[in-house]
């Protein structure tokens, strides 16, 4: 399984990013705990899936973060414990 891959993104990755951080205003703790999940490094299924935070939704694909999400939005793909 892989890891999620947190560095050498491409640019449209991290201006897609900050632009649903911002516009979807996702706190920095969110942001903060998203830090310390991602520092266990987390195996992640190779499709689609997302990892619930108390206030927000982190989705991906295989090693790639896609997007944020406010916490009522729906997910697609795999929950993440």
């Amino acid at each position: 399984m892989p890891q999620i891959r947190r560095q050498n993104l491409p640019r449209p990755f991290w201006a897609h990013l900050l632009v649903r951080i911002k516009s979807r205003q996702i706190a920095v703790d969110q942001l903060g705990l998203l830090a310390d999940w991602l520092a266990t490094q987390p195996e992640v299924p190779e499709g689609k899936r997302f990892k619930r935070f108390p206030g927000m939704i982190v989705c991906g694909e295989g090693e790639l973060i896609r997007t944020f999400l406010q916490a009522g939005q729906a997910a697609l793909g795999e929950e993440l414990k």
